[in-house]
């Protein structure tokens, strides 16, 4: 969402939003200020805060878009008039381009907010984002007792990693992702934050060869070791493992990360002791 940001920062900054087009009926979750209300409004900046897209725009006026996990943004230009298949808003600018917000699978989870001037919306309740000094001492010094892997993905403990980059970086810090932060040494703390902020350090580097919108994911290469369960370990070389749920799996090496032990799934409980 950082890089995505980035470009559409230098698509539409400094740009005048000149029409806004709702297309899908539960994708706006605020009513004052009204949505056509930025009709008019300059895009001052276009940042981030978790994986929320923020458009400052007029006195204190913020749009904010969340792609949840199957959104996606086009930049179109010119702008079309067609209202695709999942669509939940299209916002048109000056400058000739236009930015259609669609939902690729059929949860309907992408959403937008106009927020009036200091209404902080769904960014009240987020935590602090893996840079900050704030992240670094819950790391180094909290007594945390839930998993760690729930810890990470969990937006009001940590802002913007989720699941795969928190797969990913547990891997490369050698830690089992059922283990619980109250549990570690303070070497493996040490060792989760440098492993927390360079996945994302790399991740974001990756995702700057991006050009455009994010018409889809394209992030399954890329990975370390997240969706990659029955391939060969990138360190060790044994077969990665993974314990599933109803909406997400968790993926680990049970040598380099759990002393050769297999975490319990209960899609396989009959099979697993």
């Amino acid at each position: 969402m950082q890089a995505l940001a980035e470009r559409l920062e230098v698509a539409l900054g400094g740009a005048e939003i000149t029409g806004v087009d709702p297309l899908g009926f539960a994708a706006l979750k605020t009513v004052v200020p009204p949505a056509d209300s930025i009709v008019g409004q300059t895009v001052g900046s276009v940042g981030r805060r978790a994986k929320y897209l923020v458009f400052e725009l007029d006195d204190g006026v913020r749009l904010l878009i969340h792609l949840s996990q199957a959104g996606r943004l086009d930049i179109e230009e010119p702008p079309k008039k067609t209202r695709a298949k999942g669509a939940a808003v299209r916002l048109r600018f000056d400058n000739g381009k236009a930015i259609l917000v669609r939902e690729h699978g059929t949860e309907r989870k992408a959403a937008w907010w106009v927020l009036a001037p200091g209404d902080d919306g769904p960014l009240e309740k987020l935590g602090p984002e893996p840079d900050s000094d704030e992240f670094a001492e819950l790391i180094l010094h909290g007594t945390e007792k839930r998993r760690i892997h729930t810890m990470l993905r969990d937006q009001r403990t940590v802002s913007g990693i989720g699941r795969g980059y928190a797969n990913d970086a547990l891997h490369l810090a050698h830690i089992s992702p059922f283990a619980t932060l109250a549990s570690l040494s303070d070497e493996q703390r040490a060792a989760l934050l440098g492993a927390i902020r360079q996945t994302m350090a790399d991740a974001l580097e990756r995702e700057r060869e991006r050009e455009g919108g994010l018409s889809a994911p394209k992030l399954g290469e890329r990975f370390r070791v997240h969706n990659r369960a029955g391939t060969p370990c990138p360190e060790c070389g044994e077969g990665l493992r993974r314990v599933s749920y109803e909406s997400y799996e968790v993926t680990y090496c049970p040598r380099c990360q759990t002393d050769g032990k297999i975490l319990a799934d209960r899609r396989l409980s009959r099979l697993v002791k």
